[in-house]
């Protein structure tokens, strides 16, 4: 599994959303501009991470962008999921797979994306933040 540039944009422009304060909308512009992001390509992501209930919007002088839970609340795997799609290490796993019943490896690509899964359920945007998304520590 490779994660693309906007699933690698969606995480950090949450992550920009989550440093700021909880209750200001943060304008879009400026957004880009601090994580050095076309905004026309941002707007595309933020459509997403929006049809997701991930952020939340509002028009006018004081409007734009904030997350729509608290930081700790959400996951990685929520973000990229809205971004992204699926996050399927393999595209022949699914149960529309012809080869499915006599296929060796279907397990072994499931029990990968559980163990991916599982870790990006496992970090939210607070622990990034916080610095403690390693599971060394």
């Amino acid at each position: 599994m490779m994660i693309s540039t906007r699933g690698r944009y969606a995480l950090r422009v949450m992550l920009d959303l989550a440093s700021q304060e909880k209750e200001e909308y943060v304008s879009l512009a400026d957004v880009a501009k601090r994580q050095e992001i076309s905004l026309k390509y941002l707007e595309s992501i933020m459509a997403a991470l929006f049809k997701a209930g991930l952020v939340e919007s509002r028009r006018g002088k004081k409007g734009g962008y904030r997350l729509a839970e608290d930081p700790g609340r959400c996951t990685v795997l929520k973000v990229l999921e809205a971004a992204e799609g699926s996050l399927a290490s393999v595209a022949c796993g699914g149960e529309e797979c012809p080869r499915r019943e006599k296929c060796l490896t279907l397990p072994f690509w499931r029990e990968l994306d559980g163990v991916i899964d599982g870790y990006l359920q496992s970090v939210t945007l607070a622990d990034i933040l916080c610095g403690r998304a390693s599971r060394t520590e």
